[in-house]
């Protein structure tokens, strides 16, 4: 057995990681293959609907993919997205509650952070690596560059509000390893027009 990555690796892996709210699980395979293809392999499914978890189960199906979940609120979610295959998992904050099971678990661990006392209570966890969130509404790149100077040791995925058009500002930004967006598929478009998208969004780091 291989040991899994770790959140570092997954990181690292894709300049953008697609952000994912998928309502109809029969669609997730087609826009994994058609991500992974564009060379997005890795691939935050939010469970935010209730085709959520057999759409990660169907999006491991594709070979390449690095499937996880993201909107992780809770353990009895975390539970419900690792039984589904899930490889890693997102939250939209950060608490001891959701962290220490998953930290026991060790499953790679991408918890959301907002300002430096969620920063704290990440390394006091043992944490290094967040998702700055929401980053437009809390201030952009200033306001991560502010926080990420006294946290050196920190890297970061900004997500929320992050198009293609700003993503190579935030990925010059040295601690930032990669960043979350949902433009790389939008609603209504083709899977060869996704494949486009995430061909152009996996050449945005420099």
């Amino acid at each position: 057995m291989t040991a899994s990555p770790s959140i570092a690796d997954v990181m690292q892996t894709s300049a953008v990681i697609p952000v994912l709210v998928i309502d109809d699980a029969a669609t997730a395979r087609p826009l994994a293959e058609a991500l992974v293809a564009g060379g997005l392999k890795v691939l935050e499914v939010t469970l935010r609907t209730p085709a959520a978890l057999d759409a990660i189960r169907e999006m491991k199906k594709v070979p390449g993919a690095i499937v996880g979940a993201g909107t992780v609120v809770n353990p009895d979610q975390f539970a419900q997205a690792v039984d589904a295959g899930a490889e890693f998992i997102v939250s939209p904050g950060l608490t001891q509650h959701l962290a220490r099971p998953i930290i026991d678990a060790g499953v790679p661990f991408l918890p959301g952070i907002a300002n430096a006392a969620d920063i704290m209570t990440g390394l006091d966890l043992g944490l290094t690596h967040f998702k700055f969130f929401p980053a437009e509404a809390n201030g952009g790149l200033k306001a991560l560059k502010a926080l990420a100077a006294p946290f050196y040791q920190c890297k970061f995925c900004p997500t929320g509000g992050i198009t293609e058009a700003s993503a190579p500002e935030w990925l010059a930004f040295a601690p930032v390893l990669c960043v979350g967006g949902s433009w790389v598929t939008p609603k209504g478009a083709s899977m060869a027009e996704v494949e486009a998208l995430a061909r152009a969004a996996s050449g945005l780091r420099g």
